[in-house]
């Protein structure tokens, strides 16, 4: 397969509500979609860097960057190119963990597509459907958040994950597991916390959570290990997981008891699976992260989350959960799990109108 070129999008995608974490405010989705072209079909993939480094180094300007000058040229002149040969072809070039996830991806869908073989097949998936769980971002009162959380469990939704802060922890929890009764709840933090303020994150360990999601800052691994001492809630690290080799390091320290699994933050679906595979072989659960996909990268992780070591609901919910219109087919939720796409490569493609309506600009680099 020989790469022709591929095609950017700049896409803005207004979310239902804003949705607020440690690290920020969102009220739209600003992303990049990519169209990769090659002489035997087309691939479809999204890059999740947010457009400010605020979850990690990289951001959407910057990854556009580093496509148009260094990955995309990389790939030039290659007949025999494949979704496992990415990665090796772009090795030399350090970081852009997400820019390379995304080029890895358009690349293995337009590769499967002309194979007819779905993602979930070729990943190793087991299950034809995945539970779902949802993230609650902080809100401005628990009244507020009660509301939300009330309307996500009549979903059918199978946990709640809600975004904390000093702050906003403790009291939050509460109100929610009296609400939601036994129903699987955990927290993320996404590096908000220290060790000096680590005896709030003590205190959850009232609520019977499913685990504490990357508390410290990520390269704070043997702060971890220190805190997984004074809680008895599971540690899982996001953030500080960035590819098989750190995942690894992790495990061995004990400074996580689960590991979420992001695509894009450990440079995509060939690097997650080695990973699951990693903490498969060590006794670690693992579940699949979300970063606010459309329906395209909504259908890889469902796909990824239909492998045996995944577990854990993940946060692969339903397109309406962010978006009054995804660019793809929606995904509904129904009785608390989507379904695995089936169909070659990832499964889905856009739909031309809903992506136009909402594409910003276009920008086609020939290869």
């Amino acid at each position: 397969m020989k790469l022709t070129g591929v095609e950017l999008r700049r896409v803005s995608m207004p979310l239902k509500s804003p949705f607020r974490t440690s690290f920020g405010t969102q009220t739209a989705r600003e992303m990049l979609v990519l169209r990769a072209v090659t002489d035997e079909a087309e691939g479809w993939a999204e890059c999740v860097a947010l457009v400010d480094p605020v979850y990690s180094p990289e951001y959407l300007e910057g990854s556009v960057d580093v496509l148009r000058r260094f990955l995309i040229p990389a790939l030039a002149g290659r007949d025999d190119l494949t979704g496992a040969a990415v990665a090796p072809a772009l090795a030399r070039f350090h970081g852009h963990a997400m820019a390379k996830a995304a080029l890895e991806t358009a690349i293995l869908d337009a590769e499967l597509v002309s194979l007819g073989i779905a993602l979930s097949r070729e990943l190793g998936a087991t299950r034809s459907r995945v539970a779902c769980g949802v993230s609650v971002g902080i809100m401005d009162s628990i009244d507020a958040l009660l509301a939300a959380v009330d309307d996500y469990v009549a979903q059918g939704y199978r946990r709640i994950k809600l975004k904390i802060e000093p702050g906003w922890d403790v009291e939050p929890v509460r109100a929610v597991r009296e609400r939601i009764g036994d129903l699987d709840l955990q927290v993320d933090a996404n590096t908000a916390y220290t060790l000096a303020t680590a005896d709030r994150l003590v205190k959850l360990d009232a609520f019977d959570l499913l685990l504490i999601e990357q508390p410290l800052p990520e390269d704070d691994l043997l702060g971890h290990v220190e805190l997984a001492k004074r809680v008895r809630t599971p540690i899982c690290l996001d953030e500080s997981i960035t590819n098989a080799r750190t995942a690894a390091a992790a495990i061995t320290l004990g400074a996580c008891q689960i590991v979420n699994i992001k695509p894009g933050r450990v440079g995509g679906y060939l690097e997650s699976r080695r990973i699951h595979d990693l903490c498969v072989a060590h006794g670690i659960p693992v579940w699949c992260g979300g970063m606010l996909e459309t329906g395209l990268g909504r259908a890889a992780n469902v796909a990824l989350a239909a492998l045996p070591g995944f577990v854990l609901p993940g946060d692969t919910s339903a397109s309406d959960r962010y978006y009054e219109t995804d660019i793809t087919e929606p995904f509904v939720l129904a009785d608390g799990y989507l379904s695995v796409p089936t169909g070659p490569g990832i499964g889905v493609r856009p739909e031309p109108d809903l992506l136009d309506a909402v594409t910003v600009s276009t920008e086609w680099i020939p290869v």
